[in-house]
């Protein structure tokens, strides 16, 4: 050990840990239920739903894996899954054949609507009902900062 070891005080050491546990057992609590009630794993959640929120329900991979904080490799196993179940389908982008886009079939959309109510009440279960406005807004803040410091360049915020 160095004198030049930047230690935790003991409040931040406090605050580490809780931030561990939430890194630990929020996704736990929330692929659980997915997996449940929908029958999604949440990284397949999460794509639906960032492709649903596209134009004509159509994604560049490589867009949706920095929206989705996932790999290519990663994001490719997940989209390979949703597109077997016929949840998506992939296609050569048309403007540059070098991407691949998804798109989100009627099968998807409504495998989608079906699982949001009952994930969007999880989460404001596990994480909204928990806190104040304040401090859900004081959360927010301090994860995107989080975020932000420790994200790839090609998943950072603009």
């Amino acid at each position: 050990m160095t004198s030049s070891t930047r230690w935790l005080s003991s409040e931040e050491d406090e605050t580490w840990r809780s931030v561990w546990a939430l890194m630990t057992w929020l996704p736990v609590r929330l692929d659980s239920q997915l997996r449940a009630d929908a029958g999604l794993s949440q990284a397949e959640y999460h794509a639906l739903s960032q492709i649903s929120e596209a134009p004509d329900r159509i994604m560049r991979l490589s867009t949706l894996a920095a929206r989705s904080n996932m790999t290519l490799s990663h994001l490719s196993r997940v989209i390979t899954r949703l597109a077997d179940a016929g949840w998506l389908v992939r296609s050569p982008d048309p403007d540059d054949g070098r991407y691949t886009r998804a798109q989100l079939t009627e099968a998807g959309w409504q495998k989608l609507r079906t699982a949001a109510p009952s994930h969007v009440e999880a989460v404001r279960q596990a994480v909204f009902d928990n806190l104040s406005a304040d401090e859900a807004r004081c959360l927010g803040l301090a994860a995107a900062r989080v975020a932000d410091a420790v994200a790839p360049d090609s998943a950072r915020r603009d």
